[in-house]
């Protein structure tokens, strides 16, 4: 059974309902927030979190690959990547949550 996603209006919404603020208000917030997260990384490298996680941006260089369709060799082009490491702290408690 797959979760449903939690998007950004939901987000709002969720916000919304535990404070006193106008939907329009949050939602400039909300916006603000991921806003300033994006420019972290973008200029950073690296966005923390404490006790949810670290995104992290690198570059890739580029290297040699296959076309599927012809199996012929092709070079994909440098690309700047993001990932996510939960912090310790999370991870304990998603393992809490989901005993094996």
């Amino acid at each position: 059974m797959r979760a449903e996603t939690l998007t950004k209006a939901k987000i709002v919404d969720a916000i919304y309902e535990k404070t006193d603020r106008n939907r329009s208000e949050v939602k400039d917030i909300v916006e603000s927030l991921l806003d300033i997260m994006k420019q972290a990384i973008k200029k950073d490298h690296a966005l923390l979190i404490s006790g949810f996680g670290k995104f992290e941006a690198y570059d890739k260089k580029a290297r040699r690959g296959r076309n599927p369709k012809t199996n012929a060799a092709i070079t994909l082009p440098p690309r700047k990547v993001v990932v996510f490491r939960l912090s310790r702290k999370f991870r304990d408690e998603l393992a809490c949550d989901n005993p094996a």
